[in-house]
């Protein structure tokens, strides 16, 4: 399985708050390791692979994961609780 994180840059430059907020869960939980790539959407150039990401895949919100499994479509998630409790592993306490 392959994660990818896509977030998006403003036209100030500074990230969007969901998406450092999305990006602060997963570091609180422990599971930026899960994430094999993280792409960057910036809305100030639109030929960003983020854009690009987010115009294949229809996507209108960031942050959104593509999650790819050999031998099916790819996934996406735009929801970071929903993509947690379904592709993430548990911790177990």
């Amino acid at each position: 399985m392959k994660i990818t994180l896509v977030k998006k840059i403003l036209e100030d430059g500074s990230p969007c708050a969901k998406c450092q907020d999305v990006q602060d869960k997963l570091e609180q939980n422990d599971q930026l390791q899960y994430i094999d790539r993280t792409v960057i959407a910036d809305v100030r150039d639109t030929q960003s692979e983020g854009l690009q990401l987010a115009r294949q895949y229809q996507v209108e919100r960031a942050p959104f994961f593509i999650v790819e499994r050999e031998g099916a479509e790819p996934q996406i998630y735009t929801v970071y609780f929903k993509f947690a409790k379904e592709v993430l592993p548990r911790k177990v306490s």
